[in-house]
Order: structure tokens, then sequence, then C-alpha cells
């Protein structure tokens, strides 16, 4: 699938900037996004379930994996504009 056709859908792929604005605070800000490996995740994902989850890892930290939201909604997440 073209990346033009991802930007103008809104859709997240493994790898992009996006800015998270979920229900932690402290953790609001860019972060770089893949899907979420967890086994709970898995699970979802071999059942069907539509509901896309992400991990979030911090692209400025000394350790990005350090740092790492799991779970992460779709509805949490917005594609930066840096992007582009």
């Amino acid at each position: 699938m073209s990346d033009t056709l991802f930007r103008t859908l809104g859709l997240i792929e493994p790898g992009d900037l996006v800015i998270y604005h979920g229900s932690i605070p402290s953790r609001h800000g860019l972060h770089l996004a893949r899907p979420c490996g967890c086994v709970d995740c898995g699970r979802a994902d071999y059942l069907g379930s539509t509901d896309v989850r992400y991990q979030l890892s911090d692209p400025f930290a000394e350790d990005p994996e350090a740092l790492t939201l799991r779970c992460v909604r779709g509805q949490s997440i917005t594609r930066s504009t840096a992007n582009a």
C-alpha cells in the first residue's frame, strides 16, 4: 500500500512518529509507534479483533525501550505531521 494512501487515511505504520494524548498525562508527547507484541494483544489479533493496539517508545530517551507504553489504543494517538 502506498505511503500517500496511509497518510490520506490517517493510518499508523510501524515506525511512524505519533503524538500520544491518552490517559497518562506525564507521557504525552512524541513517540515511535509499532504494533503491540504482548500476549494479550497477540491473542486479540488472533481472535480477529479490529481494535489495533500499539507499543510506543520515546525516541529521545537514552534507552527508548525503557520508557515504553504498551497496549495503546489508536484513539490515544495521532499521526505526527512531522512525517509528511
